[in-house]
């Protein structure tokens, strides 16, 4: 089965899915940019089961370039998957950790069933991933992920961004 790829500039809690992807933190307790964004429109469901999680699977944190998933609580979705960008450096090379939230994403959606999944460009906000090499991190690794997804939507915050994807994407 193919992955059709879709691409929308908006706000992704407002996406209708199954399944949204939230660039979380490693302490899965919330945050700024996407993160906090989900948090606020999702409600108190979701910091809950957070917290559950971290009483029990993740005492440590969710670590970089794994994911979870929780309740989308009052988003229109059925879960949040929760996956942790790396923060970018020039003097390490983490590309594989971002590819790895994308394919554990999906690895967690095919779980849970999901056949759209929504996601954010991981890692190129307060992380400070490099806005053109995370789209192309992004798409290629869904491309090249095995999946029962139906449809990846990449919701991208801005123009620049949407740009940066459309010319990954083709």
């Amino acid at each position: 089965m193919t992955t059709t790829l879709t691409l929308v500039q908006g706000d992704i809690t407002r996406q209708h899915v199954d399944a949204i992807v939230n660039a979380a933190n490693s302490s899965l307790l919330g945050g700024g940019g996407v993160d906090g964004a989900i948090h606020r429109r999702g409600g108190p469901a979701i910091l809950e089961e957070c917290r559950r999680l971290r009483a029990s699977l993740h005492s440590d944190g969710l670590p970089t370039g794994r994911a979870v998933a929780t309740t989308a609580g009052a988003l229109n979705a059925r879960w949040v998957i929760h996956t942790v960008g790396p923060v970018f450096t020039s003097e390490e090379d983490r590309s594989e950790l971002l590819a790895s939230c994308y394919r554990e994403s999906l690895r967690v959606a095919d779980e849970l069933g999901a056949c759209t999944v929504a996601f954010p460009a991981v890692s190129t906000g307060g992380y400070g991933w490099p806005l053109d090499d995370g789209a192309r991190i992004a798409v290629e690794t869904v491309r090249r992920t095995r999946t029962s997804v139906e449809e990846v939507r990449f919701v991208l915050f801005d123009a620049r961004a949407y740009e940066a994807f459309a010319a990954q994407a083709g």
